[in-house]
């Protein structure tokens, strides 16, 4: 017994500070996919994501440096349609402005690869990251690296013909890996952290939760993607009426839920209702398990569901627009810790195997 309990003890020591630096990496990169969200937000507000119309890896990470190669990137954007239809006679001065954005944003991607796939190395060759942990890891960085040409397929469908945007379903796509991969990482340094926790009801009831801010931010996305936030801006009612004219207008039904400007905002602002409502009856019944994170949810959903209403109420100006973005990874973040804590803890034997 004596030889049993110091092997567990020496287990533990051995790998706790290891294990925690690994964690606070991983924090370090949820917070930059976190700024890579809230960029990626004011580029689509702001309309700049196909300022740049070529893809370019590795030489795209500087901006043009000279007037030739400023006004070779201008002459590029002047032949989409975006341009042709919406931005004629757009100034050099004024293009920068879109330009930087959508440079910024692609540069930021490249920085979280680079802020990932450093240290993962490191800590594979001082063995600090080995077995299912090195899997997942290095699982997370593939979906890094699908998330690049998944945004440049979205950007390619707003290069063609008459198009003055990208594709709102591919801009979703597009936002949701982004959220996948945010969730995948904050569930691994919490494990790291807290120690893996057994599926308790509590926990399956936070998960739920998880999924369901989940699909409310995809239904923002579609809203953003739209520009639905520009319409009906009034609240609880649409142009007078609970459930709105318009709202089965395409055909087959099923398209109204993605194409339909009407459907898609009505059924955004009643699902974040229904999250800030989930998240406060989920506070209430798992607040034994470690309160403090299991009542998080609902103070940031109570709090994003007004932001949202206001910003609606204001016709979606770009500070309150880029503000409730980011308090949809907020709250998503919160319901990830929750749904963690909510776990039941293992103890010390099962945690060090």
């Amino acid at each position: 017994m004596a030889m049993t309990s110091s092997t567990v003890t020496v287990d533990v020591t051995e790998y706790r500070e290891p294990k925690r630096a690994v964690a606070y990496w991983l924090f370090v990169c949820a917070a930059m996919i976190f700024a890579m969200v809230v960029i990626g937000g004011i580029t689509r507000l702001t309309e700049s994501g196909l300022s740049i119309v070529e893809w370019r890896p590795v030489t795209g990470t500087l901006p043009p440096l000279t007037d030739v190669e400023w006004q070779r990137a201008f002459d590029q954007y002047r032949q989409i349609d975006q341009y042709k239809l919406l931005n004629a006679g757009m100034t050099l001065a004024e293009f920068k402005v879109i330009f930087f954005w959508e440079w910024f944003h692609r540069l930021w991607g490249r920085l979280i690869g680079l802020v990932f796939f450093l240290p993962f190395m490191w800590f594979l060759w001082t063995g600090a990251v080995r077995g299912k942990l090195a899997l997942k890891l290095a699982g997370i960085f593939a979906l890094g690296g699908l998330q690049g040409f998944v945004g440049w397929w979205m950007v390619t469908s707003g290069l063609r013909e008459a198009m003055v945007a990208v594709s709102h379903i591919r801009l979703a796509a597009h936002l949701g890996l982004a959220l996948i991969i945010h969730m995948l990482v904050l569930w691994v340094a919490f494990d790291l952290l807290r120690g893996p926790r057994a599926t308790s009801p509590a926990r399956k009831a936070g998960l739920a939760l998880t999924a369901l801010v989940f699909v409310t931010v995809m239904a923002g996305a579609l809203v953003a993607g739209l520009d639905a936030g520009m319409t009906h801006n009034t609240f609880p009612l649409m142009d007078g009426r609970f459930f709105p004219d318009g709202y089965f207008d395409i055909d087959p039904a099923w398209r109204n839920l993605f194409d339909n400007v009407v459907a898609v905002q009505f059924n955004h602002r009643w699902l974040g209702i229904a999250t800030a409502l989930a998240a406060i009856l989920f506070a209430w019944r798992t607040w034994r398990y470690d309160g403090q994170w299991t009542a998080l949810p609902a103070i940031v959903a109570v709090a994003q569901a007004g932001l949202g209403i206001v910003t609606l109420l204001l016709w979606v100006p770009l500070p309150l627009a880029a503000a409730h973005q980011a308090g949809a990874v907020i709250l998503l973040t919160a319901a990830v810790a929750a749904a963690h804590a909510a776990g039941d803890r293992k103890n010390r034997a099962e945690r060090s195997e």
